[in-house]
């Protein structure tokens, strides 16, 4: 009962403060023509503008603080996607180093380490961070490892190892149909060279370590903060367990620490993408009086709205609430103007009351 309590407690957790105040870094939204394919190739990353990457100046070796990136060593540049109606984060990383270390078996790997908080929820991800202290280390790996915020040990590149450790007794956060992955280089360990890595993972508000059954997706929104984060461990010498740690958190201990994430905002639709196109959605609110509220999500610039219910009433309403006299299948059709012209959207029986 006590466990049920805790974890009950982390799902409604209000949302904490995040690392580096005023600043926020944008996540591109890819429209639905353009979903970028998983295989290793940056090409349908094109579309992505500029000022959407992350490189080395954002970063900060807290293993040496005074440190300054050299392109020579290390070179690194991100860019963070998502898909309007899709929960999940999209992510292209590109790499230079002049030292790929990823010969050894375990965690003696080059990595990029990400960490993600898909609804502000904050605070500690891993037991060892634990604000309980009736919990023993182990009943807290089982109750908070991974639950609400989820962190991602991704080798760059794998060799006979997964692509990923999910930190936590989650695992299946990594597989699919929660995540894919897809590397391009051709260096050997040891070597210089550049990677490629495309892949893509679900946030979850909770995922507990009874499986994938009661776990419970972030709801990805436009304009929505979520807390990420991510740092690079580079090895340089395969006999030596040191590494540098560049990060994006200017806190080392983001790694297990939600609240010392990264403000992050999933974007609209840069203005190239957006069309001037009808379209809504429904919910019926209450069943037995048969009444639906509508609402428009048309793109473009609207200046009217004529709603036909299909039962022979209309509206001029942007958001109608319509109350049905019968109770069948019902065609709906949205019609609109603006500047651009006008655009129409039916939906052929998706309003079923019975």
């Amino acid at each position: 009962m006590k466990k049920i309590w805790i974890m009950a407690a982390l799902l409604l957790a209000p949302a904490h403060a995040l690392d580096r105040p005023g600043v926020t870094f944008k996540i591109f939204q890819f429209p639905a023509d353009k979903i970028p394919r998983i295989d290793g190739n940056a090409d349908d990353w094109k579309v992505v503008p500029d000022d959407y990457a992350i490189g080395m100046d954002q970063l900060v070796d807290d293993t040496h603080p005074d440190r300054k990136p050299d392109s020579k060593d290390l070179d690194v540049k991100v860019k963070v996607g998502w898909v309007k109606g899709l929960n999940r984060l999209y992510f292209l990383y590109e790499a230079y180093d002049n030292y790929w270390d990823f010969s050894q078996p375990g965690l003696h790997n080059d990595i990029f380490e990400l960490v993600v908080d898909g609804d502000l929820s904050g605070g500690p991800l891993i037991e060892r961070f634990q604000t309980t202290k009736e919990l023993s280390e182990r009943d807290a790996h089982f109750s908070m490892h991974g639950v609400h915020a989820q962190n991602y040990h991704i080798m760059t590149p794998p060799l006979g190892k997964d692509w990923a450790l999910a930190w936590g007794c989650n695992s299946y956060v990594k597989n699919l149909p929660y995540a894919n992955a897809a590397y391009h280089y051709d260096f050997k360990p040891g070597e210089p060279g550049h990677l490629t890595l495309e892949f893509w993972i679900t946030p979850f508000d909770y995922a507990g370590c009874e499986g994938p059954q009661r776990a419970v997706e972030s709801v990805l929104t436009e304009n929505k903060l979520i807390g990420l984060s991510w740092a690079v461990l580079d090895y340089d010498n395969a006999a030596s367990d040191t590494h540098s740690f560049w990060n994006l958190s200017r806190q080392h201990t983001m790694y297990g620490k939600a609240d010392e994430l990264v403000a992050f905002r999933l974007m609209p639709l840069e203005p190239q993408f957006q069309k001037f196109e009808a379209n809504w959605s429904f919910q019926v609110i209450d069943m037995s009086r048969r009444t639906v509220a509508f609402h428009d999500e048309s793109t473009g610039k609207v200046s009217s709205w004529k709603w036909d219910f299909g039962d022979g009433t209309t509206s001029n309403e942007q958001n109608p609430i319509h109350q049905y006299r019968e109770g069948k299948d019902y065609t709906v059709v949205l019609e609109v103007e603006g500047p651009e012209g006008r655009s129409r959207r039916e939906k052929i029986w998706d309003v079923a009351l019975k």
